[in-house]
């Protein structure tokens, strides 16, 4: 049985030419959070992770330490989920 994937701080998944991943990057970084990102293009097997993660193709995905996910979110819904995981 494999075991889940777990991160130690916030990972974004996502790719350049996608303008959802373009929004939620450029608000992690207007929030000064720390955060690894994953070019789903540029690392082997970045697309294959993220899709293990939400069982969907669509990115950003956006994982938390606590291994919960958010999947294309709007910047109200990112700025909730930052709100909730740093209580």
């Amino acid at each position: 049985m494999a075991t889940a994937e777990t991160f130690d701080k916030i990972t974004m998944f996502g790719a350049a030419w996608c303008s959802d991943c373009r929004r939620s990057k450029a608000l992690l970084d207007r929030l000064e959070v720390d955060y690894d990102y994953v070019d789903v293009e540029a690392v082997e097997d970045g697309a294959a992770r993220a899709e293990a993660i939400s069982g969907r193709k669509n990115i950003p995905v956006i994982v938390f330490p606590d291994a919960t996910h958010v999947v294309e979110p709007t910047d109200a819904e990112l700025e909730a989920k930052l709100q909730e995981a740093a209580a």
